[in-house]
């Protein structure tokens, strides 16, 4: 059905705008487009944010844990229990601080499409990780050697379920920087396309800021 001429010249009139002119047979005026959703980040950084919460939470309760007994324990290790190396430890705790510091740097060589660095920057910050892990593992065998085991006491049971599952995060972490390291080698990865290296370092850096936080509750307090 035509527009009567009423609507028309409804319609031509000027300074009227678009949004308040007739509709189709002298009906009501067609609404304004809808403006599309923009997302505020992709599937995968919403997903690994989610991950990142869950641990966090988890780590917390287990470190809720610790402090009720630690607060709770007259003394404290408990008698006949060995002391933990904290002078290694710090010294390993700023190998693992470096790895973010390169993995960050891998990131920011991506951006600026440098492949050889990035793929350089991803195997230190791995061999960092793995260096991290293996006087993590020295250190674990001395003290079951001085007799701290996991049935030994509340001590050794904290012990090893606080930094033993943070050891096992660090590995997942690694095995998944062997996977980006892989894709990276193939030319997967540069300044338009960076999610899964960029989910990566996420992981990463989660970890590594872990570590200090556990280290000075579990070793220094």
């Amino acid at each position: 059905m035509a527009k009567s001429s009423t609507a028309r010249k409804f319609d031509d009139l000027p300074g009227i705008p678009e949004t308040k002119r007739a509709g189709f047979g002298g009906g009501p005026p067609t609404p304004p487009p809808v403006r599309p959703t923009v997302p505020l980040g992709s599937n995968a950084w919403l997903a690994t944010v989610m991950l990142l919460g869950a641990e966090a939470m988890f780590f917390a309760g287990l470190m809720g844990a610790f402090l009720v007994f630690r607060m709770t324990t007259p003394v404290w290790p408990p008698p006949f229990q060995p002391r933990l190396p904290t002078a290694v430890t710090a010294v390993n705790t700023l190998i693992l601080l470096a790895s973010a510091v390169t993995m960050l740097l891998a990131l920011r060589a991506n951006r600026r499409d440098d492949r050889t660095r990035l793929l350089l920057l991803l195997s230190w910050t791995a061999f960092l990780g793995t260096g991290f892990l293996l006087i993590q593992g020295f250190e674990w065998v001395r003290l079951l050697h001085f007799g701290l085991t996991v049935s030994s006491s509340v001590y050794g049971g904290l012990f090893y379920t606080l930094i033993g599952f943070h050891g096992a995060h660090v590995c997942g972490a690694l095995v998944w920087l062997l996977v980006v390291w892989i894709k990276a080698r193939q030319g997967k990865y540069n300044r338009r396309n960076e999610v899964g290296l960029q989910m990566c370092s996420m992981y990463w850096i989660f970890v590594v800021a872990l570590w200090p936080v556990l280290y000075g509750l579990v070793y220094l307090y």
